[in-house]
């Protein structure tokens, strides 16, 4: 099961790439465990300098920016 991370302080732009995070899994059929990371902290650690961020197995693959359903897809399915 892959593990996904929504980094951010819980921002529009942070429930929105957990949204389609959903969308893309919902695709590709692959079961994840998606956590929402808020804690400063945390976040700063996986080097993320604009939120949100999205970590696949612990690999930061996006950040400041909300990536598309389809690009998340293709990310879980090359990770899968």
């Amino acid at each position: 099961m892959l593990d996904i991370k929504v980094l951010g302080p819980g921002c529009a732009n942070c429930r929105k790439l957990e949204e389609i995070v959903h969308e893309a899994l919902a695709a590709t059929g692959v079961e994840a465990e998606v956590t929402k990371v808020t804690d400063m902290g945390q976040i700063v650690a996986y080097d993320v300098l604009k939120t949100p961020g999205l970590v696949i197995n612990e690999k930061l693959v996006s950040s400041g920016r909300i990536p598309t359903a389809a690009t998340i897809a293709e990310w879980i399915r090359a990770v899968g």
